[in-house]
């Protein structure tokens, strides 16, 4: 067969239902373009080929791969964990641990017949937009090796682009599944909140994180949602309702009719009325892309949401002091790594010491912040204040689904910027997330579709629905993809040739 790395996860299905190809086989592809690759890319942190030769021969062996997901290959961003496997989160905190469980949506994708691949790069902890504050290596964009492969699951976002994986799975808190997805030009989708499950998660944002897919073709991610989504009775916050239609709704998108469907574009997220800080191609591009979604049939229309405007300073508050409290478990006492023990300090000494040198730079500044955001004599005025910001947000979608069935804007407002261009200036980087932050903090769904290229590089088209509409996402993007024509990876794939 032609190179086993360059095909999408549907046509993969077809050749190992078919025989054409072994589960062994794919994995071996993958596994190879890894060892020659990820030298350069720096997207996985953790590999086991053995494992996942292993894991695959029994696939074969059991006769089931081409059944659904059996014996496609898949890789977890570092902060799923994952039984027996290292996982750190992107943190010397956690250096060597290995969890003694899985996540759900781990588990779920393994008894779905999947073989993990390894984990990949990450913010630490999920603090950041570049995968830059990762405290073991840089991950490079596939596009243009000089470049950010977005952040905080860069790690993922450059395994697919660069076809070190056929699909992953990220972890979206502000827009981490999104942006990285947007300026590689793959797909990733943010889910409804509560509808993937985050047991096994390693918490940053309780309230905001979000598991995820990323992958090259829309039908491929609604595959990989569907498999890890549902409700999970291990974690509080999941929601008891059936995963929405999004693999019919992948393929009726496909069809390129949209007859009947009201969208509405954001006047704040770079419609007419805000267009400082967004590159001049991405806003053509969006366009563009709008313009497609009406020759598909959909009524357009601008739409205005001013609460969005505040969405970044009200995520910069509430994700760092839940960060705060959440982070406070790691202190060297019960896993990863004890600085200082050497029987001459007390334990305060010891879990100080430890944080000293297991937390990078970002995750202490956030820390700092949401402590003090949660103080008592600034509780009110902060936190409280973001809380109240939230809901105007929240109440925005609402007016505003009232008239339209989705929202669509700009994923990120810029193309991926070169390495090191913004690692001090943190209020640059936060800007990164401006376009995928309102719909983290109302916790409605959203999916990045690939639109076209701006200096050569990728733009996303945002794509938002109302809560447990995920389907309309799904929807509108398979449109866009069918109106572009091939995937945009297959770009690189010409370039490669």
């Amino acid at each position: 067969m032609s190179d086993l790395t360059a095909l999408p996860v549907t046509a993969l299905q077809a050749a190992l239902a078919s025989g054409e190809a072994s589960a062994v086989e794919v994995t071996r592809a993958h596994l190879d373009r890894i060892a020659t690759e990820d030298g350069d890319l720096g997207a996985y942190l953790h590999v086991d080929a053995d494992a996942a030769l292993q894991r695959a021969g029994e696939i074969d062996a059991a006769g089931t791969a081409g059944t659904g997901l059996a014996g496609i290959p898949v890789a977890l961003k570092d902060v799923f964990v994952t039984e027996g496997v290292p996982t750190t989160s992107g943190s010397r905190i956690l250096e060597g641990w290995r969890p003694p469980y899985s996540a759900t949506v781990a588990r779920r994708l393994r008894d779905a017949g999947t073989v993990l691949l390894g984990k990949t790069n990450m913010d630490e902890f999920a603090m950041g937009s570049s995968t830059e504050n990762s405290a073991y290596q840089v991950t490079r964009n596939p596009w243009a090796r000089d470049r950010i492969p977005g952040g905080s699951s860069g790690g993922s976002s450059a395994a697919v682009a660069g076809r070190l994986a056929p699909f992953a799975l990220g972890t979206d808190t502000g827009g981490s599944i999104r942006q990285p997805a947007a300026v590689t030009g793959l797909v990733g989708h943010k889910p409804t909140y509560g509808s993937v499950s985050r047991y096994g998660l390693i918490a940053f944002s309780s309230s905001l994180d979000q598991a995820g897919p990323m992958a090259r073709t829309v039908m491929d991610a609604a595959l990989l949602h569907e498999a890890i989504g549902g409700h999970d009775p291990c974690d509080s916050t999941s929601i008891d309702a059936p995963v929405p239609a999004v693999v019919e709704a992948a393929r009726r998108g496909a069809g390129g009719d949209l007859s009947g469907l009201r969208v509405g574009v954001v006047r704040e997220l770079g419609g007419e009325g805000a267009r400082e800080g967004y590159d001049a191609g991405v806003i053509e591009r969006v366009a563009e892309a709008v313009a497609l979604l009406e020759a598909a049939g959909a009524e357009v229309r601008e739409v205005s949401c001013p609460a969005f405007d505040l969405a970044l300073p009200a995520y910069y508050l509430i994700a760092p002091s839940e960060a705060s409290s959440n982070l406070a478990r790691f202190e060297g006492m019960r896993f990863g790594i004890r600085v200082g023990d050497d029987g001459s300090r007390d334990i305060d000494e010891v879990m100080a010491l430890t944080r000293e040198q297991g937390f990078g730079p970002e995750v202490k500044r956030r820390i700092i912040l949401g402590t003090y955001a949660l103080s008592a004599g600034y509780y009110d005025a902060y936190y409280g204040q973001a809380q109240k910001v939230r809901t105007l947000v929240s109440r925005d979608f609402s007016a505003a689904f009232d008239g339209v069935d989705v929202l669509v804007s700009p994923t990120s407002p810029t193309v991926a910027w070169p390495i090191g261009a913004r690692v001090d200036d943190p209020l640059a980087m936060y800007a990164a997330d401006l376009c995928t932050l309102p719909a983290s903090l109302a916790g409605v769904p959203a999916i990045s579709v690939p639109c076209g290229l701006s200096e050569g590089l990728p733009v996303g088209l945002q794509v938002m629905a109302p809560a447990l509409a995920d389907d309309r996402c799904y929807r509108v993007a398979a449109a866009v993809e069918a109106a572009l024509g091939a995937p945009l990876t297959d770009r690189l794939l010409e370039r490669a040739a």
